[in-house]
C-alpha cells in the first residue's frame, strides 16, 4: 500500500522530472521516488565521498604532474639563461647590427621548429625521464593510484 503526498516543486524542476519521466517510459512518481530513495540511502553519501575523492585524488596528481613539468621548464630556461651568458662574449659596436638580424633569423626558425613540434604532439618533457629524482611517471602514479582503490 502506498500512501499519498503532496509536494512543491518549482516549475523548471517538474519540467525537467517530466521530460526525464518521458525518455524512460516511467512515472514522474516513479523518478521522484527514486531521487528521494537515492538521497536517503546512506549508501549514496559513502558512494559520492568515493566518487569525489578519486576525482581529487586524480585532480591532485594532475597538479603534481603540472608543478614537475613547471619546475623542469623553469630550470631548463634558467641554465640556459646561465650557459649562454657564460659563453657568449660581447659584440664589438660594428657587428650587432649584423647579429641583431642574425638573431632575429634563428629566432623565427626556433618558432617555427616549436610550432611543428607542437603539432605532432611532442613534447620535451616527455622527453625527460621521469626517474630523475625519484619521480614517478603520471602512467605509474594512475596505476598505483587505481590499485589502492
Amino acid at each position: 500500500m502506498r500512501d499519498r503526498m503532496n509536494v512543491y516543486f518549482p516549475p523548471a524542476m517538474l519540467r525537467q522530472i517530466a521530460e526525464l519521466a518521458d525518455r524512460k517510459k516511467l512515472s514522474r512518481s516513479a523518478i521522484v521516488e527514486a531521487a528521494v530513495a537515492s538521497f536517503l540511502s546512506p549508501d549514496g553519501a559513502d558512494r559520492r565521498e568515493a566518487a569525489f575523492t578519486r576525482r581529487l585524488d586524480r585532480l591532485s596528481r594532475q597538479v603534481q604532474r603540472m608543478e614537475r613539468d613547471l619546475g623542469v621548464t623553469a630550470e631548463t630556461v634558467a641554465l640556459f639563461v646561465r650557459f649562454w651568458l657564460t659563453i657568449t662574449p660581447p659584440l664589438p659596436n660594428d657587428a650587432q647590427a649584423a647579429a641583431q638580424i642574425k638573431g632575429r633569423e634563428r629566432f623565427e626558425g626556433f618558432i617555427e621548429a616549436l610550432g611543428r613540434r607542437l603539432q605532432k604532439g611532442q613534447s620535451f618533457l616527455r622527453e625527460i625521464p621521469d626517474d630523475i629524482g625519484g619521480v614517478t611517471s603520471p602512467e605509474e602514479a594512475d596505476e598505483s593510484a587505481m590499485r589502492a582503490e
